[in-house]
This record gives structure tokens, C-alpha cells and sequence, in this order.
């Protein structure tokens, strides 16, 4: 006697074999998530009947354990940057955003991202998210503030700077703290409960999908209460259930790299099984093996006068990068040990704020005992400092071009960090593959034909950020709400089956 299949992500159902549907809606999203509720609030707003589906017993997603900075600008400038002095050209947020996804950028949602960013943030600002028109100037991973704009990338470093005019995009919500992620999701969750077209159910877990004899995706199975349910969608399901960063046998698979990290930074549902059910009916997973990884080496600021070096004492990067960039830099040296190094006053900033928990690797009161304590070669650290202190007398980083006003000879006494990802150092990471979309959302397969009925958005969609090393915060929830949005907007157009 064959043993029943048990329905997993990876194996459709057909809908021929569906002897009764328990739910009916228009629209069923699967993830209440920053690009779930938004994608949930467009498709109601343009008359469509919408059932999310969470697993967990409230919405939020990684959306809400995020700090919420959203990344925006270009069309002259957010209300936000104007207020604060900034104008932004759009074409300048385009050049840096396809500089900083190299040859994965996806030209055509880049630019749809940049063009419609103001509109986007006027958007926000209608369901209620607010914005204080003030500009935190301090360099920072997250604006612990109220502050409402910061820059938050590589805009003002180098290669970035030589190409397109920087401009501060990081948008903070008007809370104090790193409390943004939970009042977005607040809001959210606000605008979503008093829409009458929308139902949530929570506590119900997606299984798979659901096909028509034409391929064409009609549903979703779930499990609730234990009993397995089909759920069909006249209009199209949309997959908003997450990357696959806490599916250590996909990063081991896909990304394997990213296991260099030591703390995956998404939530319990982040197992990669909405990118599972796009690929089960066809989809195209891309991109699959980059992601974000990071030495979040600042704040304070003041860690920016350092220098970062690998165990040939040698510099490898302008360090008035974002932490990010850092990271993916860390990860693409030879060599198995890597330093920050400082002054002892720079080292006393270290300990007064820092997310880093990097242990000391030596000090030295001469550069030749840091040297020495450290087990490089004798002159190696010598001649880079020697050459990095006339570089700051000059004012002109001859070798990575750092901006000068990051430029301070280090002197005496010195402190080396241990920068090595494995030995300590906080290195989190998530994924940044997934399935393959157009603008608007649709599924593509390998060929980039359109899977019809199946949407994606989030991290469950491969999106405008596909690297590490072009990271800029703010890219995240701002991907995952603007995708959301077009989601929505895309299946709510498309006719009732």
C-alpha cells in the first residue's frame, strides 16, 4: 500500500482534483509582511476581494523587526529632502542604484522604483506612515532619532560619488529609537483592518499551489487548525512569504557564502517556501546566490577614521563605505584573518556605542609591537600606515580614494580589532535571490514568460537590491512595500476567472 504524498511547497495540486473549494476570494496573498498589507490595501482600494494568509499568529514579517528606513527620492526630492535642503535628481538615484547592483541590476524595475519613489512616499504618507522634515547628519546604521532623512548607503563614497551627485534617500519614520519597523507595521496593519474587502487569517500556513490544466496558478492550499483547505483566487495569488535565510539547507545550497555570517536577520518564517512554490509551477529563482552580509563597523563615526586590513597588513577598501560593502570585501579577500585598526581615542569611542562586539586582536605603543602582536609580517602594517598618514597629511587617499573628510593620521598608541567573520565579530546576514518578476510582479520562467495567476513581492521576488556590497539601508522595506504595491495593483487589474 503507497503512502500518501504529503503536500509540500514543491508539488502543485491541480485543481481537477479539488473536490470542493473551502474559500473563495479574488486576490489570496500569502505573508502579511510590509509587501503583503500593501500589496492587500491596493488590491482592495481597486475593487478586489483579498484573503491574506499569515502562519504566524499577527502580521509584521521581517518588516517589523526592521528599523523601517525606506529608501527614497529622485523626481527633485521627497516633501522630506526638500525641507531639509536636499534636492534629488532621479537620474542620479537611477546611476547609483544600477552601480550598485553591477551585473545583476535589473534596469527596468530600477528605474520604475526610481521614477515613481516620490509618488511612493506620498503614498505612505496618505495611509498615515509620518516623516519629520529634519536631517540627522551624524553617520549611522540606523537613526536613533527622530529624525526623518540620513544617508544611509556608499552615496558619498567612493566609486559611487564620481557618477552621480549624492543625495540623502534614508527616510526614518517619526519615532524615536529602533522602533520604526513596528509602527509601519502598525499602520499597516491599521489600513488593512478597515478595509471591509480584506480578511486575514491567521495561524494558516500556505502548502502549495494550486493549477488549472493550462498551468495557469487558481490557488492555494493551506493548513488551519489542521485540516488542509483550498483556497482559489479568481484573479491571481501573490507569494509575499519572505526570503530564505532561516532555511539553513537552501543558504548551504543557494548561498552558501552567507554561512560565513553568524546571525540570520529575518523571522521564524523566512524558510524560502514561497520562492519553493513559485519554482514548483515553473518559476525562475535568480540571483540565488547573493545576499547581504555585514560588519557593521560604526557608529560611532569616529570608527571611520580607521583603517581595515587583511594578514598581509594591507588595506583593501575605502572605509567610509556602508558596513555592508565592508562585509562583501571581508568575504572576497584571501587570507583568514582581517583587523580594524585605530587609536586608543578612537578605540575609546568604540566602547562607548557599537553593535560590532569585535574582541581586540593586539595593541601596540609603537606600530612595530601592533605589528609584532598581531603575527604580520615585519614592515608590511609599517608601510601601509606609512603611507596612509602622508595619504591624510595630503588630504588625498592616493590608494582607495576614502573622502577626506574621513582622512586623520593614525598615530600611536594603536588597537587592532578583530574583524574576522567566525572569531566573534557580529556578521548578519540575509538572502537577496528569489523568483524572477517584471515590475508589476508576475512570475517569470526561465524563458521570462509570464506564469499566469502568480504574483510575487519582497524577498519572495529577487528586487531592486541584489548585492551586498550596493546595499543602502532602506532598500529592503522600501522594495518590499513599493513591489507590494505594484503586486497588488497588477492582479487587481486582471480578469475574474
Amino acid at each position: 500500500m503507497t503512502a500518501a504524498v504529503k503536500t509540500n511547497p514543491s508539488q502543485p495540486h491541480h485543481a481537477r482534483d479539488v473536490s470542493h473549494w473551502d474559500l473563495e476570494t479574488d486576490v489570496v496573498i500569502v505573508g502579511f509582511g510590509g509587501a503583503g498589507g500593501c500589496a492587500a490595501i491596493e488590491a482592495a482600494d481597486a475593487g478586489s476581494e483579498v484573503i491574506i494568509l499569515e502562519l504566524a499568529s499577527a502580521s509584521g514579517g521581517s518588516t517589523a523587526m526592521s528599523s523601517a528606513e525606506i529608501y527614497m527620492g529622485g523626481s527633485g526630492g521627497t516633501r522630506v529632502q526638500r525641507a531639509c535642503g536636499f534636492e534629488d535628481s532621479t537620474e542620479d538615484m537611477v546611476t547609483y542604484m544600477m552601480m550598485s547592483n553591477g551585473p545583476q541590476a535589473d534596469e527596468a524595475k530600477i528605474r520604475n522604483y526610481c521614477e515613481n519613489s516620490v509618488e511612493h512616499f506620498e503614498w505612505l504618507c496618505d495611509i498615515g506612515v509620518p516623516f519629520k522634515d529634519s536631517f540627522h547628519e551624524e553617520r549611522a546604521i540606523m537613526c536613533l532619532t527622530d529624525d526623518g532623512l540620513l544617508y544611509t548607503g556608499s552615496e558619498k563614497a567612493y566609486p559611487f560619488s564620481e557618477h552621480a551627485k549624492p543625495a540623502p534617500r534614508g527616510h526614518n519614520l517619526y519615532v524615536k529609537g529602533d522602533n520604526g519597523g513596528p509602527l509601519f507595521m502598525k499602520i499597516i496593519n491599521e489600513n488593512v483592518d478597515k478595509r471591509e474587502r480584506i480578511t486575514v487569517h491567521y495561524e494558516t500556513r500556505a502548502l502549495t499551489l494550486i493549477t488549472d490544466n493550462d498551468g495557469e496558478v487558481v490557488g492555494v492550499v493551506v493548513r488551519q487548525n489542521k485540516q488542509e483547505l483550498n483556497v482559489r483566487a479568481r484573479q491571481g495569488v501573490i507569494l509575499c512569504a519572505g526570503g530564505f535565510n532561516m532555511n539553513e539547507d537552501m543558504v548551504q545550497k543557494y548561498a552558501p557564502k552567507l554561512l560565513s555570517g553568524n546571525q540570520p536577520i529575518g523571522n521564524p518564517g523566512d524558510t524560502g517556501t514561497g520562492i519553493l512554490m513559485g519554482m514548483s509551477v515553473g518559476g525562475a529563482a535568480i540571483n540565488m546566490h547573493e545576499g547581504f552580509i555585514s560588519i557593521p563597523y560604526y557608529p560611532p563615526a569616529s570608527i571611520t577614521y580607521g583603517i581595515a586590513v587583511n594578514d598581509k597588513g594591507q588595506r583593501f577598501i575605502n572605509e567610509d563605505v556602508y558596513h555592508a560593502r565592508l562585509g562583501q570585501a571581508v568575504l572576497d579577500q584571501p587570507g583568514d584573518r582581517f583587523y580594524f585598526i585605530l587609536t586608543v581615542d578612537q578605540y575609546g569611542d568604540y566602547e562607548k556605542l557599537n553593535f560590532m562586539g569585535a574582541s581586540i586582536a593586539g595593541t601596540g605603543e609603537t606600530e612595530e609591537e601592533l605589528e609584532e602582536e598581531l603575527g604580520l609580517r615585519r614592515g608590511t602594517l609599517q608601510n601601509t600606515l606609512r603611507i596612509y598618514n602622508e595619504d591624510c597629511a595630503a588630504g588625498n587617499d592616493t590608494q582607495f580614494h576614502k573622502a577626506p573628510q574621513w582622512l586623520r593620521q593614525l598615530e600611536p598608541p594603536l588597537v587592532a580589532l578583530d574583524i574576522t567573520p567566525g572569531r566573534g565579530v557580529f556578521v548578519p546576514y540575509f538572502t537577496l535571490g528569489g523568483l524572477d518578476t517584471l515590475p508589476g510582479g508576475e512570475v517569470l520562467d526561465p524563458q521570462r514568460q509570464v506564469i499566469r495567476g502568480l504574483y510575487a513581492a519582497g524577498r519572495t521576488a529577487c528586487g531592486i537590491v541584489r548585492r551586498a556590497d550596493g546595499y543602502s539601508s532602506g532598500m529592503s522595506v522600501g522594495d518590499a512595500s513599493f513591489s507590494g504595491r505594484m503586486a497588488g495593483k497588477q492582479v487587481a487589474a486582471s480578469a475574474r476567472r
